[in-house]
């Protein structure tokens, strides 16, 4: 039997399967006594399994938005509780829940517990007071600077690869704010961020950005269910990745807000080749074309001119597709005739809506 199993695992060893530093955790167990029932030569902190448990459930909480004291609170009771396996929490629904409350009441928390730059030091010290919207503030080390409570919490069940968190994290996103806000100031910041990191460290945080964009897309999916809305009877939005193209994030956040509206799409996906696009146009005769461009190199201008001058239909009442440049990818220039170049989700929903409702106004030939 290994030492790890004997004794059980060093302070170390728990923050590298957290994700978390270790000062965090000798933070949490001097501070609010979350630590190891059982201490090697009574000094040296031993994480038995039941131990490491409890701090997966600290860290849940945590990133759930509840303030570490009164997360803390939630998994001593746990402990304490004759029963209980280290972390179940009684009389609550699952993660996020207080004992006392309703099944299914999430902990808020109005900041953070220590909040770098303000004065009066960290929250248990000061009175009660509202947090801002928007605060500075760290993911386990992810670049995020300016940004909502939520992202914070994000990044962190992400460093931790712990995919229960972010579903739940994102469809709290999503349910609190609404699509276009929990893209454009949770789940986009929070990506972005996973982006820069990786780039910065040498392929460190590869795996982090996968399973957060995993997550992202499945909660995106998962905005509209199946039958949910009825599709308005007008032709689809083509969405696709010019070639050379794999950013497909956006364009899954444009489908879901399209068929919130009861909006019809055709998702193409990634690096969609030119000569399949032309063909799928032709053949599909969409309303729209939104064509996703991430960087200027795979921003091809010629190919937006051709699908915007496409034209179908019968001889003498043929027609073109409204075609959307969405991206970074497409500053800098003007855009072509039939092109526009909408500067966010909800510039682009707006323009869609618009134009698929002309397209079902328009009386039949």
């Amino acid at each position: 039997m290994s030492d790890s199993a004997t004794y059980g695992l060093t302070t170390g060893a728990v923050a590298r399967r957290l994700g978390v530093s270790p000062t965090t955790l000798r933070s949490w167990d001097r501070r609010y006594g979350i630590g190891p029932a059982a201490r090697e030569d009574g000094r040296h902190r031993r994480w038995a399994p039941e131990d490491v448990a409890m701090l997966e459930e600290m860290c849940r909480l945590t990133a759930s938005g509840a303030p570490p004291a009164e997360a803390a609170r939630i998994v001593r009771t746990a402990r304490a509780a004759p029963g209980t396996t280290g972390t179940e929490v009684p009389g609550t629904a699952g993660p996020g829940a207080v004992p006392g409350t309703e099944p299914g009441t999430r902990v808020r928390s109005a900041e953070p517990e220590s909040y770098p730059g303000r004065p009066g030091g960290p929250r248990r010290d000061r009175p009660e007071e509202p947090g801002p919207a928007r605060q500075p503030g760290s993911g386990n080390g992810l670049p995020l600077g300016d940004v909502r409570r939520e992202c914070r919490g994000l990044a962190r069940a992400a460093v931790r690869l712990d995919g229960p968190a972010l579903d739940a994290l994102l469809r709290d996103a999503v349910a609190d704010h609404g699509l276009v806000t929990a893209w454009e100031e949770v789940m986009a910041p929070t990506l972005h961020a996973v982006g820069r990191k990786w780039e910065s460290s040498g392929d460190r945080y590869v795996e982090v950005e996968h399973l957060l964009s995993w997550h992202v897309s499945t909660a995106l999916r998962q905005v509209v269910p199946a039958g949910h809305r009825s599709v308005a009877p007008v032709p689809p939005v083509l969405l696709a990745c010019v070639p050379g193209e794999q950013h497909t994030l956006p364009l899954e956040a444009l489908a879901a807000g399209l068929s919130e509206r009861g909006l019809p799409t055709r998702m193409f996906g990634a690096a969609v080749p030119a000569e399949a696009l032309d063909a799928a146009v032709r053949r599909m005769g969409p309303a729209a074309v939104v064509l996703w461009s991430q960087a200027r190199s795979t921003a091809n201008h010629a190919l937006a001119r051709h699908v915007a001058g496409s034209s179908f239909g019968v001889k003498g009442a043929r027609t073109r597709p409204l075609v959307l440049l969405a991206g970074p990818g497409w500053a800098g220039r003007t855009p072509e005739p039939g092109t526009l170049r909408p500067g966010g989700l909800r510039e682009a929903l707006d323009a869609l809506s618009r134009h698929q409702a002309g397209v079902r106004a328009a009386p039949p030939v």
